[in-house]
């Protein structure tokens, strides 16, 4: 029976779904000719969609070019290439359909995801339009285009384009979840009070459950619900004989992003005699200075952003890890799934992600006695590392620029200045609420906020003029490099934290830059990450409990400027003796803690 025949009976066996008879009548096909463009295609399509990307490429590979660049082989390459997150090779795929049929939907939507995945938005938002012209109802291709608005920041066309998705289908959960996300970046406390804690749990992701709620049970279920499934472990057991502990640190921030300058002075103090610190990039690379400061602090840096999470675990295996760290845990393009390979003996979560990931294969996750108390561990599914004093490191290498003038900062000339730099989705009505009559009690004072989008900014102006404030009394501060954003620090007051997400990296630089934090401690991690951060700076009677109590000290320290000059000052004494502050000293123990992970 020569190739052909063998072929044909092939397609009617994976018509009829005699998938195993399908795939040995393609390879007889293949043994009879090796180059048979037919049987290349239906064999790699066959092994695609068992999941199998890897042969599928290579048989597709080879399809396309002894097809001379047929448009259905070309399509299910590239299908197979972005499957296996190959994000330059299938874009490369894409663009040679459509420069064959530039009307080619699959094409465009496809090329439009990856554009996003590869994080240049503007491009993939054109890519999504003009698929969005060819066929404008196709509710995947809405949904992806209001993702990539979210990631530009245009956060109301991010919510029409959600709007219209559930207006075709209400129960698509994706949009569902990042409408509840989208609602808080615009700061939109109407819209926000019609979703319920209990359907963004059912939805997720995660994190954006923690910006309507504080509720650890339902964090739990949405972590687990949300982690990728384990896959067969890479890692079987193997006892390691290294000279030092080979330390991983995994991240998709390690650009410009705060993860990434929280992490690197510990990078740089590590003991080189007992560890070997290694840095693996699975995110955008950028030329900021911090990147590059990683990158000579490590004593290995490894930039895996162009390989998928299958072929980074291996690439792990192989380094014979001793310890891994995820930092990124449920958060935006964090790679949770590398680490169900179980490549490593001990994987953990630190710092990136505020809770638990809700996975079998992280081991441990590092908090301290604040964050996570002891009788938190039920909710968690690794077992808890308490840190003395704070799981959160500083830099103790900071340099502020010079105090501008209130004038260069938007700021009246006199007055009490609140402040919170925190993003503008952690700022809740009930502590929005407090702000305002905050602002009604003391004459004169403002509230300087983080910089947001125009209609985040109305939204927020508009609430003032509900409680009778004059919207000129909300400052926004504009964008600014790091050391001059810490240096006009100095022109606040009092920096007011928000609830049920609390300031994380915000609340360290006011703290070192010697502005009192005042926080709410509520029930989850991500809501007492500021108490962690007061208690290691030696501060604890700025930790609050209640709404009332927030609102009642707020009140009293803008009132009593010799109390508020006592914490200045114990802030500013704290620079030389306060653990929060102590570099080294979080070092020892973090690595303490890595020893007794091992042993």
């Amino acid at each position: 029976m020569d190739a052909q025949q063998l072929f044909e009976q092939g397609v009617a066996a994976q018509r009829a779904g005699q998938m195993a008879r399908a795939e040995n009548l393609y390879r007889q096909a293949l043994k009879a000719d090796a180059g048979h463009a037919a049987a290349l295609h239906m064999l790699g399509f066959l092994k695609a969609q068992q999941g199998q990307m890897d042969e599928a490429i290579t048989l597709l590979g080879k399809a396309v070019k002894r097809s001379g660049g047929d448009i259905t082989i070309l399509a299910h390459y590239g299908h197979a290439q972005l499957a296996a997150q190959q994000f330059e090779a299938a874009l490369a795929t894409y663009d040679r359909i459509l420069s064959a049929q530039p009307g080619h939907f699959e094409a465009l939507y496809n090329r439009g995801v990856i554009l996003s995945q590869l994080q240049r938005f503007e491009e993939s938002l054109v890519a999504l339009d003009q698929a969005l012209a060819l066929q404008p109802r196709v509710i995947t291709t809405l949904y992806n285009r209001a993702v990539v608005l979210v990631a530009l920041e245009r956060y109301a066309e991010a919510l029409e384009c959600y709007d219209r998705v559930l207006a075709e289908d209400p129960g698509y959960r994706p949009a569902m979840a990042n409408r509840a996300n989208v609602v808080l970046n615009l700061c939109d406390f109407a819209r926000a009070a019609q979703i319920t804690p209990a359907s963004v749990a059912s939805t997720g992701p995660v994190l954006t459950l923690m910006g309507y709620s504080d509720d650890k049970q339902l964090q739990l279920q949405c972590a687990a619900a949300t982690a990728p499934p384990a896959h067969p472990p890479l890692w079987r057991g193997e006892r390691y004989r290294h000279d030092r502990i080979r330390l991983a640190y995994v991240s998709a921030d390690f650009n410009q992003h705060a993860v990434a300058s929280q992490l690197a002075p510990l990078v740089e103090k590590h003991d080189r005699e007992r560890f070997q610190v290694i840095g693996i990039a699975t995110g955008r690379r950028d030329d900021s200075a911090v990147r590059q400061r990683l990158m000579k602090g490590f004593d290995r840096f490894h930039d895996f952003a162009g390989l998928n999470s299958d072929e980074i675990a291996r690439k792990l295996r192989e380094m014979e890890i001793d310890i891994a760290v995820d930092l990124g845990g449920h958060t935006g393009l964090s790679r949770l799934q590398i680490f169900a390979h179980r490549f490593a003996p001990v994987q953990v979560s630190w710092l990136g992600y505020p809770g638990t990931t809700g996975a079998s294969y992280i081991d441990y996750l590092i908090g301290d006695g604040i964050v996570t108390p002891p009788e938190h561990q039920p909710f968690f599914t690794e077992k808890l590392v308490q840190l003395p004093g704070t799981y959160f490191p500083t830099d103790d290498t900071l340099q502020a620029g010079p105090l501008p003038d209130r004038a260069a900062a938007g700021l009246p000339p006199t007055g009490f200045v609140f402040c919170c730099f925190n993003a503008g989705w952690k700022i809740t009505k009930p502590v929005f609420d407090v702000w305002m009559r905050l602002l009604k009690a003391v004459p004169g004072s403002v509230l300087w906020l983080k910089a947001l989008s125009e209609p985040a900014r109305h939204n927020l102006e508009r609430e003032a003029a509900s409680h009778g404030v004059d919207a000129a009394r909300l400052v926004f501060a504009g964008e600014a490099p790091l050391a001059d954003h810490l240096a006009r620090h100095g022109l606040a007051d009092l920096f007011l934290d928000t609830v049920p997400y609390n300031a994380h990296a915000t609340a360290a630089h006011a703290l070192w830059t010697g502005l009192p934090v005042l926080t709410l401690q509520g029930e989850d991690f991500a809501a007492r990450v500021s108490a962690s951060l007061l208690n290691a700076a030696e501060l604890p009677e700025l930790v609050t409990y209640t709404l009332g109590d927030y609102e009642a000290l707020a009140l009293r320290l803008a009132r009593e400027p010799e109390l508020l000059k006592r914490f200045k000052d114990r802030l500013k004494n704290g620079r030389a003796t306060a653990p929060l502050f102590d570099g080294d000293l979080f070092r020892r123990n973090i690595e303490a803690a890595f020893i007794a992970m091992r042993t």
